[in-house]
């Protein structure tokens, strides 16, 4: 194999991954020793996990020690008990505390995130002494843009960007370039929140600190970046009806994908039984009136699809930021408008079509075909607005009790409407056409 010292670790992943699973392994331990820990961190976890079964104790020990304690407590996460003490126990006295440290952490939590890796200082340092600090222990800090300020008993009160000590003289003291304005997130801050809050000051890293300020970490971008890239994954297959896949498309089995769609499907199927069951009870008014059996898919159609643009459009505004649980009634009232606004184009169409087709004799739709086409226009109208209102208002509901909005999928809300949209379409035609065609 050859020498990789000057190529980036992803790009060895790359080539390591293309290779068959023996040839896979060899490559890997044939790689120089932090180049083996650099490069283990990018593969996919399958990968890693068949290396893990392929490597002795010592191989296996120097990779754990030397990775990043961020991606070691993810690879962590995904082994079984028996396999997580086996990993501690190879770990030095140091790496041991932090790894144990980091697990004991909620999942869901940005402390799961955090690297103790990172360079504090204290107020009374000159920037002479940072900087020697920095060329002693700075090459396992996981980045250098910020320098964080420590009292005596560790807790955080400031950081300063490492362009401000480049700019200051050598003899200068911290304290005398520090504003205290800093900002931290608390050990136990949900990760969504903590995406919020990166997003929101736009930092490449924020310091962790407990609830009594001790500064015990830092979260940098890339490791936010690589979850809120999962969350999003996530959502989207939630949204399409799928659960979540524990690994990419291409990566998983079979079984496992049919699995994985299979639950939302039988649901979705057996939601959509309703919709025949609203047809049937109808069925003496489509007797009388064939006709209105011929706008049955662009009447549910519609309807689901307005839903379905609704839900997509408060999901993403939920998962913005934008739109919180309060904000319901001013999402109502903009939906109701827009719901009247684009059922009346589609209604208009849907009674011009009628009206064309009439007129130019391609389909002859009877001597009511004014109410027939009426009964659908006016359908449409009703329907899209239904549909645009159960769009945006299933998140909420859902939200409000704990649940996923993404789950909200454009499939489930599309059932919805057909269901409740044919009950909506009989009824007007009902209202329209009796006495003349029913």
């Amino acid at each position: 194999m050859r020498n990789f010292q000057d190529t980036h670790p992803a790009d060895i992943a790359e080539q390591i991954t293309a290779l068959k699973p023996r040839e896979r392994n060899l490559a890997y331990l044939m790689l120089p020793g932090r180049k083996k820990a650099q490069t283990f961190s990018y593969l996919d976890f399958k990968i890693q996990e068949e290396i893990i079964k392929g490597m002795g104790d010592k191989e296996l020990s120097e990779v754990l020690n030397n990775l990043e304690p961020d991606d070691r407590t993810l690879l962590l996460e995904n082994f079984p008990d028996s396999i997580i003490k086996r990993f501690i126990n190879l770990l030095n006295e140091e790496e041991k505390g932090v790894a144990l440290n980091l697990v004991g952490y909620p999942a869901d939590c940005i402390a799961r995130l955090m690297t103790p890796n990172y360079v504090q200082a204290r107020a009374t340092w000159t920037v002479s002494k940072v900087f020697s600090h920095i060329k002693r222990f700075g090459k396992k800090a996981e980045t250098l843009n910020f320098i964080y300020i420590v009292d005596e008993d560790n807790r955080l009160i400031d950081d300063l960007r490492i362009g401000q000590l480049l700019m200051a003289e050598p003899d200068t003291k911290l304290q005398d370039l520090m504003d205290r304005n800093f900002i931290s997130i608390t050990s136990t801050t949900p990760m969504e929140t903590a995406f919020d809050i990166f997003e929101k000051y736009d930092r490449s890293a924020l310091p962790i600190i407990t609830e009594n300020g001790v500064l015990i970490g830092i979260v940098t971008f890339d490791d936010i970046l690589d979850k809120i890239t999962e969350r999003d994954t996530e959502d989207i297959q939630k949204f399409g009806g799928v659960e979540g896949l524990d690994l990419s498309y291409t990566k998983t089995s079979m079984i496992e994908l049919v699995r994985k769609r299979a639950g939302w499907l039988v649901i979705l199927f057996l939601s959509e039984m309703l919709t025949a069951s609203a047809m049937a009870h109808y069925d003496e008014e489509i007797e009388k009136a064939v006709v209105l059996a011929l706008f049955v898919p662009l009447i549910i159609s519609s309807g689901g699809n307005s839903g379905s643009q609704a839900a997509s459009l408060i999901i993403r505004a939920m998962a913005l930021g934008e739109i919180k649980l309060k904000n319901w009634w001013y999402v109502m009232r903009k939906e109701i408008f827009s719901g009247v606004i684009l059922g009346l184009i589609l209604g208009i169409i849907g009674f011009l079509r009628i009206f064309i087709w009439q007129e130019a004799g391609i389909y002859d739709y009877g001597l009511h075909w004014f109410w027939v086409a009426l009964s659908v226009s006016v359908s449409l109208v009703f329907i899209v607005l239904w549909g645009s209102l159960s769009g945006s208002l299933i998140p909420f509901i859902l939200r409000k009790i704990g649940l996923d909005p993404a789950t909200a999928s454009a499939p489930f809300v599309a059932t919805l409407v057909d269901v409740t949209g044919l009950i909506i379409y009989f009824s007007v035609a009902a209202f329209f056409l009796t006495g003349k065609v029913l």
